[in-house]
């Protein structure tokens, strides 16, 4: 009995209807007709554990995914765990940590991340990313500027800093002659998310996949056949 409600607060329509972010390279890549990466394989593996078919959508922000999610319109998506979106949602605990790092151009004065929270500094965002919901409560002094993309947004109104995940980011300082500051400014925990409402014996199934996916392999795997270089999060105790 308790099998069967997992899978119908897990996938209530029969088929497990999951979105993936194309925006985050780390995490999705591949095509809107054929998706790939880590979140696209746990996605599969879930559905495949679940017993249910799997059904993929893809959008190319992470405030598109949390929209469809809190809309109903799917039944789990691969966000980053904050608080903004804690208060709606339910996290697994993460299965990979990220990095938010600052770019600046490379004549800027600007040497160390701890230095861009000063007045007069504009750092450009991906909307409703998870390091613009980070910034914007984590800021006192800088000003929060948002965009399509936090890197296009610093070089069409010509700001200061831009903000981005780390690995996008260098690639583009690479290619346009930006510096990247350090330290990293946030680690962006990536979570499995799911509706705020989900009962618990189905949230304590998806925490249990969470960390088999990362015990077992799975997500370093689908890390390695996608090119990625990101952390595995560590095993986390639940009850």
């Amino acid at each position: 009995m308790e099998a069967s409600n997992v899978v119908r607060a897990l996938a209530p329509t029969g088929t497990l209807r999951a979105v993936i972010n194309l925006g985050n390279p780390v995490l999705a890549g591949g095509s809107a007709a054929e998706p790939t990466g880590v979140t696209v394989t746990l996605a599969q593996e879930l559905a495949r554990g679940l017993g249910v078919p799997v059904q993929l959508r893809t959008v190319d922000a992470a405030r598109d995914s949390f929209a469809a999610l809190t809309s109903g319109e799917v039944d789990i998506a691969f966000l980053a765990n904050e608080p903004a979106r804690a208060a709606e949602v339910t996290f697994s605990a993460p299965y990979v940590v990220i990095e938010g790092v600052y770019a600046v151009p490379a004549d800027s004065e600007l040497q160390h991340a701890d230095q861009v929270d000063r007045a007069g500094n504009r750092v450009g965002v991906k909307e409703g990313s998870a390091y613009d919901l980070f910034l914007t409560r984590t800021l006192q002094q800088a000003t929060v500027v948002r965009g399509a993309d936090g890197v296009e947004v610093f070089e069409a109104a010509r700001l200061e800093v831009a903000a981005g995940i780390r690995q996008p980011v260098l690639a583009h300082a690479e290619r346009f002659d930006l510096r990247v500051l350090e330290p990293a400014f946030m680690q962006i925990q990536q979570a499995v998310a799911a509706p705020k409402a989900l009962p618990p014996v189905a949230a304590s199934y998806l925490r249990a996949f969470v960390e088999h996916a990362k015990s077992s392999g799975l997500v370093a795997d689908a890390l390695r056949r996608s090119g990625q270089e990101a952390t595995v999060a560590p095993a986390t105790d639940f009850v």
